[in-house]
């Protein structure tokens, strides 16, 4: 998979040293290499680009300003000389954060971050797309349909899948971050850390549980918001 890249730096020997990083990379495109957020923004309105090695302390418009209005299908690395910024750099959803002056190894790391994340972007969809996972569950590889699970319940190191057609759960040594993340989302959504829920199989909310016959799924303060604004786009 070849990635469409662009850089954002002020400094334009910085800039150009990671464009002649990026052409050395097999699998990024570079598209353009800037000294403004701003001269880019036509480039990103008229092109794919996937990944932005972006610089955070710049005139006009900051890196981590920029970052917040980009589409949420580009991904960044940013780029600076200050590491204070580093956690801001991440509540942005940054791939990876480079302290200046940085060296191609360190380019290197992480453009392969940025290119297996796409890569497992990829392989979510075509788990999507089928509609069906497989599970390990006492020796034996189980499937399981998207559309026959109700809810999923974390236990301790395990998962417990509960189906909608009457057959026993399903257990499978298996994290709860790892399903949450394999299953398509707003349709499963994690309602408290123990439990995903499959939202369109919801038929009945009480009290901020969501109540399957006799089970109740409680609904924690960590997810209420989210699930709050998903049952009121569904409530008339």
């Amino acid at each position: 998979m070849t990635l469409n890249c662009i850089i954002i730096d002020d400094e334009p020997l910085a800039a150009e040293l990671l464009a002649s990083y990026a052409e050395r990379t097999p699998f990024l495109n570079l598209v353009g290499h800037y000294n403004s957020a701003v001269n880019a923004i036509k480039t990103i309105r008229e092109n794919q680009i996937d990944l932005i090695f972006l610089d955070i302390q710049m005139p006009e418009l900051s890196g981590l300003e920029f970052a917040s209005i980009l589409p949420k299908t580009t991904r960044i690395v940013f780029t600076t000389a200050f590491s204070q910024y580093a956690i801001n750099g991440y509540k942005v959803n940054a791939l990876d954060y480079l302290l200046k002056p940085i060296s191609y190894e360190d380019f290197l790391r992480a453009a392969n971050k940025a290119h297996e994340w796409f890569m497992s972007q990829i392989k979510k969809e075509a788990w999507h797309n089928d509609r069906f996972i497989f599970v390990k569950s006492e020796y034996k590889l189980v499937r399981v349909n998207f559309d026959d699970i109700l809810f999923i319940e974390g236990v301790k190191d395990y998962v417990k899948i509960f189906l909608d057609n009457g057959k026993q759960p399903i257990m499978s040594l298996m994290n709860m971050k790892k399903i949450e993340d394999t299953l398509p989302k707003p349709e499963f959504m994690r309602t408290h850390r123990s439990y995903v829920v499959h939202m369109t199989k919801i038929r009945l909310v009480d009290r901020l549980r969501i109540v399957f016959d006799e089970h109740y799924i409680p609904i924690s303060d960590s997810y209420k918001e989210e699930v709050q604004e998903y049952l009121d786009n569904h409530t008339f």
